[in-house]
């Protein structure tokens, strides 16, 4: 439904889509989705009717990560799905 949407990412600093915002986390959404997206639509509501209250907490009672923090573990994880491509 808004998985199409783009914004610019203050973490990353480019233009991300909330599919992705969705997915930031593996099967969590990135713990700043619902500040980054609340102009656009009424993101919390949507994410409380897609996750558990494990799911909400394990991902939004956390403290977010820096944004180097963040690269560096994105370029790990692309280089373990290139290696698995290999």
């Amino acid at each position: 439904m808004y998985d199409h949407l783009e914004i610019r990412c203050p973490k990353l600093g480019g233009e991300v889509t909330f599919a992705y915002c969705k997915k930031e986390e593996g099967d969590l959404p990135c713990p700043r989705v619902n500040l980054c997206w609340q102009r656009h639509f009424p993101v919390e509501d949507y994410l409380r009717g897609k996750l558990t209250q494990k799911q909400w907490n394990r991902c939004f009672n956390q403290r977010a990560k820096d944004k180097m923090t963040t690269l560096v573990e994105l370029i790990e994880k692309a280089k373990a799905r290139k290696g698995l491509s290999d």
